[in-house]
Order: structure tokens, then C-alpha cells, then sequence
């Protein structure tokens, strides 16, 4: 007997995770983005990482056109810019400080890490689809730290 779709979120907050911001470039060169917590490393040797993209979700089709994306891991900071590429705001990127990274795809100021990468692969799983990316480019800051979110709401650590 299958479980509860409400039983199994309510399950999945209990598991505290990093927060981040999966952006990319649009077929029209436009950046584009999204609040991400399935993302996970994957393999070291090679460096492969992948993320979850609901296939619902307006990027999807920009992932599977795409061959590049750049997760961006937020500092305790940056909760308004979770809650800002989770929205519907048509022009997320408006005013916002980013670079240009990997074949062009943004990569948001002042991340505690950014990940570039190259898709290698796509799977379906569920009402989702998953990117698996080679990673080609990282960064890291240490004067900040992690954004988390638990049972439906964000988190700090101090570490």
C-alpha cells in the first residue's frame, strides 16, 4: 500500500537540507532560475552532482534544451532570495548582483558555494526529472554561513 502523499512530506521536512538557487540561461539567452533542495553530489571521481527539476515547473524545458546550469548553495543571508526564485515573479533576476559563469549561465553574488556544470545526463523519476551534471567550475566563500531548511521553514546553523 502506497503512503500518504501528505505523511510522506510531512516524513521528508524532518530531514534538514541546504538550500540553493539552480539558475541557467534560457533559450532566448534570458537567466533563468529556481529554488532547489533536491541536490546532491554524486560522484567524486568523476566530479558529478545532480538535481531535481519538477517537470511542472517553468525552467523544465530550459533544462532539457540546455547544456549547462549552476547551483548556487545559499548563506543564511540569502533567505530572500529562496523565497524569491521559489515565486512567481516573472523577472527574478531584476536588480539582483550575478556573473556570467559556465557558457553564459548566471551565477548569484555572494553564494557560500557555487557549482558549474555541464549536463551529462537526464532520468525520469516520478514527477520529476533528473540532471545529472559533470561539474566543471567551483567556488566557495568562508566568511558566511549555510541556509537550511526544516519542516517547512528556514534554519541557521552556527558552525
Amino acid at each position: 500500500m502506497p503512503v500518504d502523499k501528505n505523511q510522506f512530506r510531512t516524513a521528508l521536512s524532518r530531514f534538514a537540507s541546504g538550500v540553493t538557487v539552480v539558475t541557467l540561461r534560457g533559450a532566448d539567452e534570458r537567466p533563468l532560475g529556481i529554488t532547489v533542495s533536491a541536490f546532491s553530489s554524486l560522484s567524486l571521481e568523476p566530479p558529478l552532482v545532480l538535481v531535481c527539476i519538477d517537470r511542472k515547473a517553468y525552467v523544465h524545458d530550459a533544462f532539457q534544451a540546455g547544456g549547462v546550469f549552476v547551483v548556487n548553495i545559499l548563506g543564511a543571508h540569502q533567505e530572500h532570495l529562496s523565497r524569491l526564485f521559489a515565486s512567481r515573479e516573472p523577472d527574478k533576476f531584476q536588480g539582483l548582483g550575478y556573473g556570467a559563469g559556465l557558457d553564459g549561465a548566471p551565477v548569484l553574488a555572494d553564494a557560500l558555494a557555487t557549482i558549474e556544470c555541464r549536463i551529462r545526463h537526464a532520468y525520469e523519476g516520478g514527477d520529476h526529472t533528473i540532471f545529472v551534471g559533470e561539474v566543471e567550475h567551483t567556488a566557495v566563500r568562508d566568511d558566511a554561513h549555510p541556509l537550511l531548511y526544516y519542516r517547512g521553514g528556514y534554519a541557521r546553523v552556527e558552525v
